[in-house]
């Protein structure tokens, strides 16, 4: 059975979206789809009328580097590198500055500011999520893609990350797209679509986490 079937969504700009379903519904796929991570075998993918699915491998590349960021469940920072490391890493290797104000900027909205200098193995695995999170934003990108950002954190923690996607949605203007078991942090989402069986079965918009919860289990 396909892992996708025929399905169409939109994520317009400015927008949160949370993906549900059970396992092996499609939502990971969906996500790298969307991001440019898989290739789907057949239809489209577009941002601003260009087709991912479509694009050689290169101008892929770089359009990702550009306009996406990408926060998952592990956290993915190197060992060697401090936070602020990690964070610089992408603008080093493509030869541009470091935006250092916006750097401290987010570092003081996600409080930080002061574990910077430190590496992963001396931050808690809320901080470590929090550090890939600013990676993801530092370079401003159009859209956010989160895989269960909050799935190994505690609820404290969680929440911080989920502050932090709702801010820049609403300030920033940013678009996520993250998919996520947690009715609580679906809710934090304008909008939730669930996937069954590689298809959206349902869609939910202002939710509230006892509408979710209703939601899965009427699925």
């Amino acid at each position: 059975m396909p892992a996708l079937r025929g399905v169409d969504a939109d994520f317009g700009p400015g927008g949160f979206t949370a993906i549900m379903g059970p396992s092996g519904s499609g939502k990971s796929t969906l996500l790298h789809c969307a991001a440019g991570l898989d290739r789907p075998d057949g239809g489209q993918v577009l941002l601003g009328g260009r087709d991912l699915a479509r694009m050689p491998e290169r101008d892929l590349t770089r359009l990702r580097a550009g306009a996406f960021g990408f926060v998952f469940q592990d956290f993915n920072l190197l060992p060697s590198l401090t936070a602020r490391e990690n964070v610089e890493l992408t603008a080093r290797l493509s030869g541009r500055p470091p935006d250092a104000s916006r750097r401290d900027a987010l570092a003081d909205l996600l409080d930080l500011r002061d574990r910077l200098d430190h590496r992963p193995a001396e931050l808690s695995g809320g901080q470590c999520q929090r550090v890939a999170l600013l990676r993801a934003l530092v370079h401003r990108p159009d859209v956010l893609f989160a895989d269960e950002p909050t799935g190994a954190l505690d609820t404290r923690s969680g929440g911080r990350v989920l502050d932090a996607l709702r801010h820049a949605v609403d300030h920033d203007g940013r678009t996520v797209v993250m998919v996520t078991h947690d009715p609580a942090a679906a809710a934090r989402a304008d909008r939730v679509l669930f996937l069954r069986d590689g298809l959206i079965a349902d869609t939910l918009t202002a939710p509230t986490p006892a509408a979710v919860l209703d939601r899965m289990g009427a699925r």
